[in-house]
């Protein structure tokens, strides 16, 4: 590793083995201000800004007592819910292995797999108020294919909600470039009274993500 010539900016050297792409996104970690932000502030990825951006126009974080918390790798999000609101059970699922989080029920499973939903709201024990979902499919390197199959999972998620949720809750969920699809922004609309769509400053400028925050929660049979 060696300093550029400019400030305090670190450069990577290209490692033998290392691609190009894998040394350009090292160097922009070492260079991210929210990653440095995140190590001083104790949180585990740079992702808990986006939440604490997205709460601080939207206001759902504080009121949260009862969470789910899909695609909890590496624990960011949950970090924030336990350190705002100390007192709010959080259950959260994901294929990769979460470091423990005191006070929060992880699960290393796939969120597809049927029994996952039922496993998620008996740990909880009630129903949730807020469900999160930072769920994104593995990329295969087809623009087409990996928006389609990371939208699925956003639209499982959401069903969930539909589903789980306490009247007036919210989701808040990741999506790519354009938005929510048709589909799931109609299903939304229909179960929740504001649906908006937010790029936090935590976001990266060249990223595809996106974030959308359903609130007031209508209550299934006032929605069907």
């Amino acid at each position: 590793m060696s300093r550029g010539r400019s400030g305090n900016k670190q450069r990577v050297k290209t490692a033998k083995g290392r691609k190009i792409g894998s040394t350009r996104w090292l160097e922009r970690q070492l260079n991210d201000p929210y990653v440095k932000k995140a190590k001083a502030d104790g949180y585990r990825s740079r992702a808990a800004y986006k939440i604490l951006e997205l709460d601080e126009r939207f206001k759902f974080v504080r009121k949260a007592k009862a969470v789910v918390d899909l695609g909890i790798a590496p624990g960011g999000w949950a970090q924030v819910i336990r350190k705002f609101v100390p007192q709010a059970k959080i259950v959260g699922i994901d294929l990769l292995p979460v470091d423990a989080i005191e006070g929060v029920t992880i699960f290393e499973m796939d969120f597809m797999d049927d029994s996952a939903p039922d496993k998620l709201i008996d740990a909880l024990g009630s129903a949730p108020d807020l469900v999160l979902s930072d769920m994104a499919a593995n990329t295969v390197g087809h623009q087409q294919t990996d928006h389609l199959r990371t939208m699925g999972l956003v639209e499982a998620g959401a069903h969930f909600a539909v589903e789980n949720l306490q009247d007036g809750g919210a989701f808040v969920a990741k999506v790519l470039a354009g938005g929510t699809d048709n589909e799931l922004l109609v299903l939304l609309k229909k179960h929740f009274k504001t649906v908006k769509h937010a790029k936090p400053p935590a976001s990266r400028k060249g990223s595809s993500e996106w974030y959308v925050v359903a609130q007031g929660f209508k209550g299934r049979a006032e929605s069907t």
